[in-house]
């Protein structure tokens, strides 16, 4: 085992650490107050390459793997970007090129992958829907077989990004899970440009990461050509697993990352604030003991998170990768969690105040908790997949 970035790595992890200093946590502060999508921001990484790094060449994009994808992820976020470094590159790099690389026909990769790896095509993934949620498997959306194509009819919620995308990848039934002969069978996955008059797209209030729109979408008789269709007609779930077990990397990512950031600054801010007999409250044990346990913890989840990634690179089943991607998330998450309650607990009133950002961090870490799978359901995963326990929950 080696535990140190090649040279190529390390010079890629240097490049995001460059661009996010270019982008600091006042310029999305702004963003986030103003719920503006970062265009500079989004045309300085495309620029470089980040928008195509899990893209071969052949494309236009540079043919590395998950991996790298995830050093650029840690270090745009720990660097100032908080979510919105990982968060741009999930919904185009994760939920268009990573399915459509993996999954898609000739002729699709063609289609979309260099305007992906240019960034002129940002993507979004319409999985989740109101009455389904996290049981993908009772999705309710429909496509069904028409003479010239498809024609698809449901209702979608949380779709990021779906207010500017102009690809989208929609998860729908195409047989009943009725008639299907396993849970599991009878889902596919299309690809449709946007915008389209038969996808209304509203975006929803929400709590964070307000410098992109998470969106209710409604697909009323979308009509798709026969070649919309990802192959295989019907085995759309074991595809989409190798997207999901990428997403819950990237999130992981994410949450190390918003970590390391917040505790930066409150680190400092620990060896500059005096009480007390003029002692730094970063010599406090109650301050500095919580912050030390998490970083531990986040250490240790990095390195799992890294082992995911690597398995996944290497081409391990979606099962050992799901396995070391899930324990990897419960992991970082609580980790994270704690390491952004303390960072704001060491500003004491301070870290309240909008114009301190970790306020901002601190609602940005909350969604890891809960997407893109709460730590509940994680903690099935592994008691049932890792531990060979039986299943915890009903699924109906």
């Amino acid at each position: 085992m080696d535990f140190n970035f090649t040279e190529e790595q390390e010079m890629i992890a240097n490049s995001a650490r460059a661009i996010a200093k270019d982008f600091p946590p006042e310029y999305w502060r702004e963003k986030d107050l103003k719920e503006e999508f970062g265009e500079e921001f989004y045309k300085e990484i495309s620029g470089v390459g980040f928008t195509g790094i899990i893209i071969p060449e052949k494309y236009g994009g540079s043919g590395r793997g998950m991996t790298e994808l995830l050093i650029v992820m840690e270090e745009l976020a720990a660097n100032g970007c908080g979510m919105a470094g990982p968060w741009y590159l999930i919904l185009s790099e994760i939920f268009g090129a990573m399915s459509i690389v993996r999954h898609a026909t000739e002729e699709q990769r063609a289609r979309y992958l260099p305007g992906i790896a240019s960034g002129e095509i940002e993507f979004c993934m319409a999985l989740t829907e109101p009455d389904a949620g996290t049981n993908t498997l009772n999705t309710r959306t429909r496509a069904v077989k028409a003479a010239d194509g498809w024609v698809i009819n449901g209702n979608k919620t949380w779709i990021s990004g779906a207010d500017r995308a102009r690809g989208m990848m929609i998860i729908a039934r195409t047989t009943p899970k009725e008639q299907a002969p396993k849970k599991t069978s009878g889902i596919s996955l299309f690809l449709a440009d946007l915008p389209n008059p038969a996808i209304m797209v509203t975006s929803i209030p929400k709590h964070g990461i307000n410098y992109s729109h998470s969106c209710d979408v409604g697909i009323d008789d979308l009509k798709l050509s026969e070649d919309a269709l990802m192959p295989p007609l019907d085995g759309g779930w074991h595809s989409l697993l190798y997207t999901l077990n990428t997403e819950r990397m990237s999130f992981t990512t994410a949450a190390v990352g918003i970590a390391r950031l917040a505790m930066s600054k409150a680190i400092e801010y620990s060896r500059e604030r005096k009480l007390f007999g003029n002692q730094p409250i970063g010599s406090y044990q109650a301050l500095q003991f919580n912050l030390a346990e998490a970083y531990a913890g986040l250490e240790a989840a990095r390195i799992l998170n890294f082992k995911a990634s690597t398995l996944f690179d290497s081409g391990a089943g979606i099962t050992e990768v799901g396995a070391t991607a899930n324990m990897a998330k419960v992991l970082a998450v609580e980790c994270a969690f704690k390491a952004v309650y303390w960072s704001m607990q060491t500003f004491g009133g301070l870290g309240y105040a909008r114009d301190n950002d970790i306020e901002r961090w601190w609602r940005e870490i909350n969604l890891i908790r809960l997407a893109p799978v709460t730590q509940q359901m994680a903690l099935a995963y592994i008691g049932e997949h890792v531990l060979g326990m039986p299943r915890s929950y009903a699924d109906t």
